[in-house]
């Protein structure tokens, strides 16, 4: 890995649309070493992951703007601007969403890097600002998402599963 310093600025990195929201990857593991990745995500009014863990990596969550419910098997937590959640190896279930009706924008890092690959799997290329909707679970998407799962070491539950 090089051993400069990096600067990043704010229009750097893929932007994707994921889960309702957009997603821009600020560093992949692939620029260090696969030691860790950090995704910017976007996040509109009712948008957000379903339920998944994946035991394999330790993810952390900075809420940059607005807030997000984030639900875990131990309850729901509305989590605001200057709030942090961690996830820690293990693979506890977890999802958020944006349960308000402004944009939320989150600064989420994985240890190690990984997690991105998926995103690059499901998303599809945005413009900053852009919002697809959700694609529709069929039975293709399905199996697709599944087998990413699997490749990736994580799992996905119904979006009731937390409820």
């Amino acid at each position: 890995m090089d051993s400069d310093i990096r600067i990043i600025n704010e229009t750097s990195g893929k932007r994707l649309a994921v889960a309702g929201g957009n997603y821009r990857i600020v560093i992949s593991g692939e620029e260090t070493d696969n030691r860790f990745a950090v995704i910017e995500m976007t996040v509109p009014p009712n948008g957000g992951p379903p339920p998944h863990s994946h035991p394999n990596t330790h993810e952390t969550f900075y809420v940059l703007e607005g807030e997000v419910e984030f639900k875990t098997e131990k309850g729901k937590t509305v989590v605001s601007k200057g709030g942090f959640v961690e996830i820690p190896f293990g693979g506890a279930v977890h999802c958020f969403k944006n349960t308000s009706k402004a944009f939320a924008k989150l600064l989420c890092t994985v240890m190690p890097a990984g997690l991105e690959k998926i995103f690059e799997a499901v998303g599809q290329p945005v413009s900053e600002g852009d919002f697809l909707p959700v694609p529709e679970m069929t039975e293709e998407r399905k199996n697709f998402l599944q087998n990413l799962d699997e490749k990736f070491g994580q799992k996905t539950f119904p979006p009731d599963y937390l409820d």
